[in-house]
């Protein structure tokens, strides 16, 4: 026997928002669930236009019922609505034609998904890999997450070593914001970016006729950090002399500007940083010995990109997905020839280098997906330089790296694959070797066998 069933009940019973209008897009029903979302009953919208209920952004600029052809396909976008407690909700609309018995339109049935959980979720998966600014989930980078909220909340002096663009800065501020100095400035200095008598002006301040010039008064940056943060970048620059009054303030607190017996009391934190090797300075007398043991109570080491494994494919989603918003490029990600050879690259630069070739890739890519030629040149053109030719009686300094196969048929991976192997046979299995002999660092050398699938055993 037939079965009556209540269609408007059914459809209460639809745990996802549900729309029904007619042909001029006017509100017929809409569900429980929908009611949920806009905050609104239904019996108060039947007869008001879908735009007025909805106050979707699509509504005014990509209405799907609009755009939709009459052929019964089905449109689907992701937008947002104001709900009545005027709050922007993410939300996915998926719209469809309904026809009568006799095939003619009778209007749509839409469905509206509330994306906040979803967005919340991809939000947490975000933050699982970065902390403030700093992104990563390589095993250094992790260790350096734990151990940053502990640094955050000590008053010592810290001293971030690392190569240059591996985003020293970056962290100096991350401490700064994550203290309770973060309501107070953050000042930042560049140790070797003035010459001596301007810096020491710069850092202490001076008074007024101290020097050629000083026709008034002017406050330091110790003074200008007063209970924030000074953040010392390039201290390896720094000039002896002001080594020693920056050891004096490290010890008592006290910041004499130019030209004045009165002291300051300036209560400031100290971080700083560099790239060089501040112990090999303390041994050729560069750097003092005492300051050097004054500012590396805290250290803090940030690897280079070479070495965090896992890290480069983040950062290059990451920064596209930064770009592509910016600049509101429909970019969908990277072609698998162009991921290659980003994966392949040592970024020498770290990730401000890598950071900057996103940028240009985005900037000029016209297409869907980032290809090699929307890389910047130097990393798809072949370059070779040729060796000067050596006596017979002089042996070379190091192994001559291995030459690169130019095979116009091969792809770049099987060229980089006979390379790899090349070398490995030559070097009779020896990864240390192999990899001076293409010119790469050990790490480098593992991680392309890993990519390129070549198993090896080092003897």
């Amino acid at each position: 026997m037939p079965v009556s069933i209540d269609f408007y009940h059914l459809l209460n019973q639809v745990p996802l928002g549900l729309m029904i209008l007619d042909v001029h897009r006017r509100v017929v029903f809409y569900n429980q669930a929908l009611e949920a979302v806009i905050g609104l009953p239904a019996a108060s919208a039947v007869g008001l236009p879908c735009y007025h209920v909805l106050r979707s952004r699509a509504c005014l600029t990509d209405c799907p019922a609009l755009s939709s052809s009459g052929q019964g396909e089905m449109s689907c976008l992701e937008s947002d609505l104001i709900n009545r407690d005027r709050t922007l909700l993410p939300v996915r609309m998926t719209l469809s034609s309904i026809y009568d018995s006799d095939g003619h339109p009778a209007g749509f049935v839409e469905t509206i998904e509330d994306l906040r959980l979803l967005k919340e979720f991809d939000e947490k998966i975000a933050h699982a890999y970065r902390f403030g600014h700093i992104i990563g989930k390589s095993y250094q980078m992790e260790k350096l997450f734990r151990i940053l909220p502990v640094i955050a909340q000590s008053d010592s002096a810290v001293l971030i070593t690392g190569e240059t663009g591996t985003g020293k800065d970056m962290v100096a501020e991350t401490i700064h914001q994550a203290s309770e100095r973060a309501k107070a400035p953050f000042v930042k200095i560049n140790c070797g970016a003035l010459p001596e008598t301007l810096l020491e002006s710069e850092l202490f301040g001076h008074t007024k006729g101290a020097f050629t010039g000083a026709v008034e008064n002017k406050l330091g940056r110790f003074h200008l950090a007063h209970n924030g943060t000074l953040y010392l970048t390039e201290i390896g620059d720094l000039p002896l002399p002001l080594q020693v009054k920056l050891l004096t303030f490290l010890d008592d607190k006290i910041v004499y500007p130019l030209g004045s017996t009165k002291g300051f009391a300036a209560n400031v934190r100290i971080i700083a940083a560099t790239h060089h090797n501040l112990e090999t300075m303390v041994m050729e007398g560069r750097f003092r010995k005492d300051l050097f043991f004054r500012l590396n109570v805290l250290r803090l080491h940030i690897p280079p990109l070479r070495e965090r494994e896992g890290d480069v494919r983040l950062l290059l989603d990451h920064f596209l997905n930064l770009f592509t918003q910016k600049t509101g490029r429909g970019i969908g990600g990277y072609t698998q020839r162009a991921l290659n050879i980003l994966m392949g690259y040592d970024f020498p630069g770290n990730v401000r280098e890598l950071r900057n070739i996103v940028e240009y890739a985005v900037n000029i890519c016209q297409d869907a997906k980032i290809f090699p030629k929307h890389l910047p040149a130097y990393l798809t053109e072949e370059r070779s330089q040729p060796e000067p030719a050596a006596s017979p009686a002089v042996l070379p300094a190091s192994p001559p790296r291995i030459p690169v196969v130019t095979d116009t048929a091969a792809t770049w991976p099987e060229t980089e694959r006979r390379m790899v192997l090349d070398a490995l046979v030559q070097s009779q299995g020896s990864r240390t070797r192999a990899a001076q002999r293409l010119g790469w660092a050990r790490s480098t050398l593992w991680r392309k066998m890993k990519r390129l699938g070549i198993q090896g055993h080092e003897k």
